[in-house]
């Protein structure tokens, strides 16, 4: 009996991964996964009925009651807002100009465009798809490989998740108890340095198979590239950006008060671009409570699931199983992140993230790296900025990535979902090589915070 009840925090987990493939909802089954084993705890004798009861003050008193988690919404709305406003589409015409001679400019084009739409809605399905219809047929017609062309966009779409004012990263920040600004600071880094390595892929590719990404010649460029169409098309985004990102660096306001900013910016850009009508502020208000009702939703599972591990002893038994059995810090590491990349083949970022961050994110903080992060305080940092890195390849893995579906429901005829598959497995191996890089030299994201003080 004694081995029973000291194995129960694995025995969730062994019950909690046949559930998540069941298909029911996820936020459901976090929260069943905690009610049942905590039953079976209130039974074994081990726990007091009314100890349950107190998940509702943590929800309560804890993810509702937070003030950062209201910049979910409002960076929900902004996205929306600016999938809406035109920007992109002007945006994308003024790049196709400026890089008309270079090997592979259009896809440049489009890596840019997916760096700048990350910075402003940090939406994937937004970006991807704004993308898809904007790019994609123009790449086609133009003789680009399909493969090329859909890879492109759909990793530079997903950069979204990672360069702020990214949703994830303010969600991780409150399930670490940590500064969403932070987090951001540290984020810029791995994010631009992964969008450098997609354009010299690009760009070598292209000029060593100059057949895979025609230049567009002087035919396709019948606008003029002129100093007032470059201002009009950068000022209104790059604003935008400077608003809410400035605002937070610059100690000006917290990443809830920016997102506010942020969600009026993006209603002025609509209205100036004349879009801002009650039937679109109706749809994107209704899309955005969607989405936000559904991630509280997983909030409040996940709650319930994590704080029944936590009653039932499961930090103290893996802690006690790493330090008993001698494992080394980068090997805890590694399994972790081998086993993040997997789940990314079947679940969705917020999944894996509420699953894995409250459970193991103490044990990683508890971890000694020695002089590899000779800074204390910076290990909850770094960790969070690789899973983020490492979540980004879950839009991009099949069977599950969303990235995937987005694009195939927005593709034109004659793009097949192979063509897309084909073309995302070097921009994975890209992310994974990001990772590793970032494994290898934390400084790469923990360098900007300790400049900035955060």
């Amino acid at each position: 009996m004694e081995i029973i009840i000291e194995l129960l925090p694995v025995l969730m987990f062994l019950a909690l991964v046949p559930l998540l493939f069941s298909g029911f909802p996820v936020a459901f089954v976090l929260g069943g996964v905690g009610l049942l084993f905590w039953l079976i705890a209130v039974g074994l004798g081990i726990e007091n009925p009314n100890s349950f009861f107190l998940v509702v003050s943590r929800i309560f008193g804890g993810v509702v009651n937070k003030l950062v988690l209201v910049a979910i919404p409002m960076f929900i709305f902004m996205g929306t807002m600016l999938e809406r406003s035109g920007v992109a589409k002007e945006l994308l015409y003024t790049l196709q100009l400026m890089t008309r001679r270079v090997p592979g400019g259009l896809a440049l084009s489009v890596t840019v465009l997916g760096v700048i739409l990350a910075a402003t809605t940090g939406i994937i399905g937004a970006s991807v798809v704004m993308m898809t219809l904007l790019a994609l047929p123009v790449m086609i017609e133009r003789g680009y490989d399909k493969a090329l062309a859909t890879g492109t966009i759909a990793a530079s779409g997903t950069l979204g998740i990672l360069l702020p004012p990214s949703i994830m990263l303010v969600v991780m920040a409150d399930l670490l108890s940590t500064s969403a600004g932070g987090l951001f600071l540290a984020a810029i880094g791995p994010s631009l340095f992964l969008a450098a390595l997609y354009m010299l892929y690009i760009f070598g590719r292209t000029a060593m198979a100059p057949h895979l990404a025609p230049p567009l010649g002087a035919d396709a460029a019948a606008g003029q590239l002129t100093f007032m169409r470059i201002l009009r098309s950068f000022v209104p985004p790059i604003l935008l950006i400077i608003l809410v990102l400035g605002s937070i660096f610059g100690g000006f306001a917290t990443p809830t008060e920016a997102s506010g900013v942020g969600a009026a910016g993006a209603l002025v850009l609509a209205a100036l671009n004349k879009k801002l009508t009650f039937a679109t502020l109706k749809d994107v208000v209704e899309k955005s409570a969607l989405t936000t009702t559904m991630l509280f939703g997983l909030f409040v599972g996940a709650t319930a699931f994590s704080y029944v591990f936590a009653l039932l002893g499961g930090h103290d038994l893996i802690l006690s199983a790493i330090n008993q059995n001698g494992i080394s810090p980068w090997l805890v590491l590694a399994v972790l992140m081998l086993a993040v990349f997997l789940l990314g083949f079947f679940f969705d970022w917020i999944e894996i993230t509420l699953i894995i961050l409250p459970v193991f994110a103490p044990i990683i903080a508890a971890l000694d790296f020695g002089s590899h992060l000779p800074e204390a305080g910076t290990v909850t940092v770094w960790f969070a900025i690789l899973m983020a890195v490492n979540l980004q390849t879950s839009f991009l893995t099949p069977p599950f990535g969303f990235a995937l579906f987005y694009m195939k429901g927005a593709a034109p005829d004659g793009v097949r979902l192979a063509d897309i598959y084909r073309g995302i497995i070097p921009f994975v191996l890209l992310q994974l090589f990001g990772l590793i890089v970032l494994l290898l030299w934390p400084d790469l994201a923990l360098w900007l915070p300790r400049v900035m003080g955060k």
